[in-house]
């Protein structure tokens, strides 16, 4: 039974390829990084969140999120899927929520989103404390092209056809999601600061990053499992 649904829009995804050991000193040691030809992956998302409500709930928040991720199996094998470095989002409640119901590492940011003439302007700002770093991400995007499904197989699905999340809590904590196939478009894209890397202690990589766009997709989220 899904807990949560949500619809999320304007979703931006940029991929870096990496070493693999460079990604699996940050992993915990219940989860191994996940490669695709022998690479491992670091991608910098970002999307506006609406409608984001409990199940037989009326009222839901809406907010932006930019995240950090990768991808990871369960060190003893299992479903591939996201492993997240950091998530900012642009609503206290919202944050408060998903750290305390599946201990993601969210934290709260300055986010706006403004949609003009096709393009997307996505920024984000999360002040620095004591604790961790700031962090920026300031881009503007615009769709191209038709809308596709990903092929079976290919390097685009192992991007972002992934339908489960993991964390480094204790227990590991398992997040299942629910949603049509991505509808991907092509995108032109502009990066004009990203601090994404440097906060959660890796270098930036080097090349650019793999493209992909998805307008419109609505979700649903089941209750935290274990690992």
């Amino acid at each position: 039974m899904d807990l949560l649904s949500m619809r999320w829009r304007h979703t931006l995804f940029l991929h870096w390829a990496v070493d693999p050991a460079v990604v699996e000193p940050h992993l915990p040691e219940k989860l191994s990084v996940a490669t695709s030809d022998g690479r491992a992956w670091l991608g910098v998302v970002s999307f506006d969140m609406e409608d984001i409500r409990p199940r037989m709930c009326p009222v839901g928040l809406a907010f932006p999120e930019v995240n950090l991720r990768t991808y990871v199996e369960p060190a003893d094998g299992g479903k591939r899927g996201v492993y997240f470095f950091t998530l900012e989002a642009a609503d206290r409640l919202g944050v408060t929520m998903a750290r305390l119901g599946y201990r993601l590492p969210y934290s709260y940011a300055s986010i706006s989103v403004e949609e003009r003439d096709g393009e997307i302007e996505f920024r984000s700002r999360r002040a620095s404390s004591r604790k961790s770093p700031g962090a920026r991400f300031d881009a503007t995007y615009r769709p191209t092209g038709d809308i596709e499904q990903v092929e079976p197989g290919s390097l685009d699905e192992f991007l972002v056809e992934n339908y489960r999340f993991y964390t480094d809590a204790w227990p590991v904590v398992i997040g299942d999601i629910h949603h049509e196939p991505w509808p991907i478009q092509d995108a032109e894209v502009e990066v004009r600061e990203n601090t994404m890397f440097e906060a959660c202690g890796f270098d930036h990589p080097e090349g650019d990053p793999l493209v992909h766009y998805a307008g419109d997709l609505r979700v649903t989220a089941e209750p935290p499992k274990f690992l």
